[in-house]
């Protein structure tokens, strides 16, 4: 069970990040191109959709570590950071609300803390852990 959280909150490590970089980038990229040419100000349909290619990678990962994670507040933790994330692309494509372009930095920062965090600290030592602590959610619903 270690082992598969420890690969999944990698994977959210290099998703959330790799996140960030596609962001930081894409204004410097299209800067550069509308410079050398004014056929375009928006960026590809690819270079787009890789936003929402992280976001499934970080949904699986994030799935997989808070089923796993030995602090419950971790779960919720790394669910509402998706949902921002989430709710910020959302807004990016169509423009619903006011945000700033930083806005989407903070959920996927917290994204890469989160899982370092966890992969650190609510890691499960045996399978009675992540059990027990099923089962008291279990009661608690």
């Amino acid at each position: 069970m270690t082992l598969t959280t420890f690969k999944t909150d990698k994977i959210g490590i290099i998703a959330s990040t790799l996140c960030m970089i596609h962001c930081i980038a894409t204004p410097f990229l299209f800067l550069a191109k509308t410079c050398s040419t004014s056929c375009c100000e928006t960026s590809p349909n690819w270079w787009s959709s890789l936003d929402f290619l992280f976001l499934l990678i970080s949904f699986f990962a994030i799935y997989q570590s808070s089923k796993n994670s030995s602090k419950l507040w971790m779960k919720y933790a790394l669910w509402t950071s998706w949902a921002v994330l989430l709710i910020v692309l959302l807004n990016e494509k169509t423009h619903l609300f006011s945000l700033s372009d930083y806005a989407i930095y903070l959920p996927a920062l917290a994204l890469v803390v989160l899982h370092i965090y966890n992969l650190k600290f609510c890691q499960c030592k045996t399978d009675l852990c992540c059990t027990q602590l099923n089962s008291k959610e279990k009661t608690i619903h």
